[in-house]
């Protein structure tokens, strides 16, 4: 019997391409609780995924302040969210939600599965 050799999955072996970093991040935007937690999670994946030391630099930060800033403890002000969205070429807009419209669900879950079969 031959032995499975297993690789624990990391959404940042699938960011390949602007694209894919932005529609992560929209799918992220979306599903967040409302406490930040999942959209901070998600520019610290894409800034692993891009190079956090030139990020970093973009952004005018430290390599180790955009590492805590961005870190699971992090709590990045909303100066240095901007600083890194900009640093990643992205433009922070905000649009209206139609009363009682209800919210999308299970985005981030396609996005991964999209990521998935496309990085197979």
């Amino acid at each position: 019997m031959s032995s499975l050799e297993l690789k624990k999955w990391d959404v940042v072996d699938h960011l390949k391409t602007e694209e894919d970093m932005r529609l992560y991040l929209d799918a992220c935007i979306e599903e967040d609780a409302g406490d930040g937690a999942l959209i901070r999670a998600a520019l610290s994946d894409i800034a692993r995924a891009r190079n956090m030391t030139q990020l970093a630099k973009d952004a005018g930060m430290s390599r180790e302040g955009l590492y805590k800033a961005l870190s699971p403890e992090g709590n990045p002000s909303f100066a240095t969210v901007l600083k890194v969205a900009r640093a990643l070429g992205l433009d922070l807009r905000f649009a209206t939600v139609p009363s009682g419209a209800k919210k999308p669900g299970k985005r981030l879950l396609q996005a991964a599965r999209q990521l998935d079969t496309e990085g197979l």
